[in-house]
């Protein structure tokens, strides 16, 4: 990696010194200092809970500091909310893209910041420097089209020409790679390299340890809230990195014996399920099976219709006549939500906030959700407290969800791994006989994924049927006994892990490739 572009002498771009932010019950950040140099790729790494998000939200100005300073430059500066932090050319790309889908790329990146004469816009200048930014970094995007008719990752440098027409020089990247391709993972590491070769000082948060040993030059790890080191990452190595994340080593790869399917738990016959965005199929006749101890994945590009798919599967969404789906033996198409959740249904969802909690309950009251009713947990129509409060303790000790406050924590008050792992620990501890679980480990440690990953062969090796639905490649291919490609609601291609590459997945994910019939026969 060429070094010859940071230059060390000068001063720091960004300094937070001994930064402190306190919530009810916990100290998201414990004395936290982070230096920024002039053009350097700088990864902050750490644990669900650790601090990360809280930590650059200070520096953007949406959280203010108990305690600390911040310096540009090497003169303290004072941001007290993200109109400060552009201001001071500090740019942040989130994790869940902050666009107006009905608004055009061009709108959405001079947003804010229109250029204008006595009130009248002038979209034309406007249209000059998006187009010259554009071609200057390689974004190559099309400024008239409307966000919701482009890819994610056309997306995702929308939001890059936001901070770059923004005159942006320090750049912050939520975990950018969640939800794209390989290819586009790809091109977005060039993109970030180019940054950086022009002086842009860039702080780069993620979990996934591949994409840091291969883009930063320093890491900075938190756990716990505190301050754990900063290294060279051409003087450490993934294994070094995990270990300071979490305290002990991590296994990358998943341990799981062969596969021993049994019966059809699943069987889905020609589902059909309009989009619901607008009046076409999302779904478009998809028929599979999922057996009693394998793990079936259907992998694919965000927005190809899974959300859907398992919309139907779980009772959130309405199928079209002459989908049929069938739940040991039974057909349970139009049966409600309740009934598949006591009869073997266990679903880990793809929203948390939307179907996976209610955020004003508190931890313990979400734990048993869908069991309150149980004579276990009431008794003549009034709720064991105590039961609830042993039962929620059990699954927070067992699962390591972290809190301020343990089972009474509103859950909104939690960070979202913590969040993520309270819905695993409720869905996993109930008896089923089949797991859907979509994007299971989105936004999860290395630490809090390989506990994960564990629970879910143990899943399947007691006999349950686990279909996955994940974004994450190296999820998909650690995890699965076989994998089913959907491109536009349709299964395009189907996979043994073992005899597969990333990038023939990525082809067919994109669409650029299809089997002749999803039983693994030829491509076209």
């Amino acid at each position: 990696m060429d070094k010859g572009r940071i230059n060390e002498s000068a001063p720091y771009a960004v300094e937070m010194r001994h930064i402190t932010k306190v919530f009810p019950g916990i100290v998201a950040n414990d004395d936290i200092t982070l230096q920024l140099r002039r053009g350097e790729i700088h990864a902050l790494l750490g644990e669900n809970g650790a601090g990360k998000s809280t930590l650059m939200s200070v520096l953007f100005g949406l959280y203010q500091p108990e305690g600390g300073e911040i310096y540009k430059d090497g003169e303290k500066v004072t941001i007290n909310d993200p109109n400060d932090a552009n201001a001071l050319g500090i740019g942040m790309v989130h994790q869940h893209f902050k666009l107006v889908d009905v608004f055009t790329v061009l709108d959405n990146i001079i947003l804010g910041t229109e250029p204008s004469t006595l009130g009248f816009l002038r979209k034309k200048e406007a249209r000059k420097k998006v187009m010259r930014l554009s071609e200057e970094y390689g974004l190559n995007v099309d400024p008239d089209a409307l966000v919701e008719d482009i890819t994610v990752g056309m997306q995702q440098r929308t939001e890059i020409l936001k901070m770059l027409y923004r005159d942006n020089e320090i750049l912050i990247f939520d975990e950018p790679t969640a939800v794209l391709t390989p290819q586009e993972i790809t091109e977005l590491m060039g993109i970030i390299r180019g940054l950086a070769a022009e002086g842009k000082s860039i702080l780069f948060i993620s979990h996934k340890l591949n994409e840091i040993m291969e883009i930063a030059d320093r890491c900075t790890v938190l756990r716990k809230g505190k301050y754990v080191g900063t290294v060279n990452i051409s003087e450490t190595s993934k294994e070094e990195l995990s270990s300071m994340m979490v305290g002990r080593g991590v296994k990358f790869a998943v341990d799981k014996d062969e596969a021993k399917p049994a019966d059809t738990i699943l069987s889905i016959e020609h589902l059909s399920v309009k989009s619901r965005i607008h009046k076409k199929l999302a779904v478009k006749d998809v028929s599979l099976e999922v057996r009693s101890g394998e793990i079936v994945c259907i992998a694919g590009i965000d927005g190809n219709g899974q959300s859907e798919f398992v919309g139907a599967l779980s009772g959130l969404e309405k199928c079209e006549p002459g989908s049929r789906i069938v739940l040991n033996g039974e057909d349970v198409t139009k049966k409600s939500i309740r009934y598949k959740n006591t009869h073997g249904v266990s679903h880990i969802p793809e929203d948390r906030h939307k179907h996976g909690l209610i955020l004003d309950y508190t931890l313990e009251q979400n734990m048993v959700l869908q069991r309150y009713f149980e004579p276990r947990f009431q008794h003549g129509g009034f709720i064991k407290f105590d039961e609830v409060r042993g039962y929620a303790e059990g699954l927070i000790d067992k699962y390591d969800v972290r809190s301020g406050q343990g089972p009474l924590t509103p859950a909104r008050g939690m960070s979202g791994g913590n969040q993520q792992k309270a819905i695993i620990a409720r869905e996993l501890d109930r008896d089923h006989d089949l797991l859907i679980a979509v994007q299971p480990t989105r936004g999860l440690d290395v630490g809090a994924i390989e506990f994960v990953h564990e629970q879910i062969v143990a899943s399947r090796d007691s006999g349950s049927a686990v279909l996955l639905v994940s974004l994450e490649l190296e999820e998909v291919m650690n995890l699965s006994d076989r994998i089913l490609v959907m491109y536009e609601g349709e299964i395009v291609g189907e996979f043994d892990p073992k005899k597969t590459t990333v990038q023939e997945l990525g082809l067919y994910m994109a669409g650029a490739k299809r089997q002749n019939g999803a039983e693994g026969g030829e491509a076209e």
